[in-house]
């Protein structure tokens, strides 16, 4: 029963894993299609598409893609696959990162530059947009193909042994984690990504220490 249990509540943190690294990958494509679009159109329907995107990326994407590292994020520090063990899910941790700084950084504050260009009838960075756009859905597609196949060996940085499964409990809570963040976000728009970065940064930490102890 205990490992029934332990499976429907794994299951339901990779259910929104995946759930959200789709919308997140297809929201990535939909960007790259309106801003690609939006560079040939003329002018009035080359500011309609960016904004279009703007609205997607703001009030849509961005959570999406918060919920998917998250859960992911979560995924490693609940189970015996950890961060550094394995050099498929490291890949996907680096990764991860680099969607992250490339979502935060690069393609919404060069949006928002593109829109007020294109109000002035010009495209701004939207080049550049489209191609960071187009290699964020080419990560996730390799991302998908390192969880099926899981190649490599496992990293240098991996101890003897097998990571115990952290309790059931905590993998509800990592799953409810978005939910409550969400929805302290409609008040606090600031709350959300903190609260998420700081469950990830004190679980991981916290673990960490009991698992050093417990060796020690």
């Amino acid at each position: 029963m205990a490992k029934s249990g332990a499976q429907r509540a794994r299951n339901l943190l990779v259910w929104l894993h995946v759930l959200s690294s789709v919308g997140w990958l297809a929201l990535a494509l939909t960007l790259c299609v309106l801003i690609s679009y939006g560079i040939g159109a003329e002018p009035g329907l080359r500011l309609a598409a960016f904004r279009m995107a703007e609205v997607l990326d703001v009030q849509l994407l961005q959570i999406l893609g918060e919920t998917s590292a998250f859960t992911g994020f979560m995924l490693s520090a609940l189970t015996p696959w950890g961060y550094f063990r394995h050099w498929w899910v490291l890949t996907k941790f680096v990764i991860t990162l680099a969607q992250l700084y490339v979502g935060i950084f690069i393609l919404s504050g060069n949006l928002h530059e593109s829109v007020r260009a294109a109000e002035s009838g010009g495209t701004g960075p939207a080049v550049w947009l489209a191609v960071a756009s187009a290699l964020m859905a080419g990560g996730f597609a390799f991302q998908a193909w390192l969880s099926v196949a899981k190649p490599g060996k496992r990293s240098p940085w991996t101890p003897p042994g097998k990571l115990p499964s952290a309790p059931v409990a905590h993998v509800y809570a990592a799953s409810a984690v978005p939910v409550l963040a969400f929805a302290l976000g409609l008040f606090l728009p600031w709350v959300t990504p903190l609260l998420m970065l700081g469950v990830v940064l004190w679980y991981s930490a916290r673990r960490g220490v009991k698992l050093r102890v417990a060796a020690g």
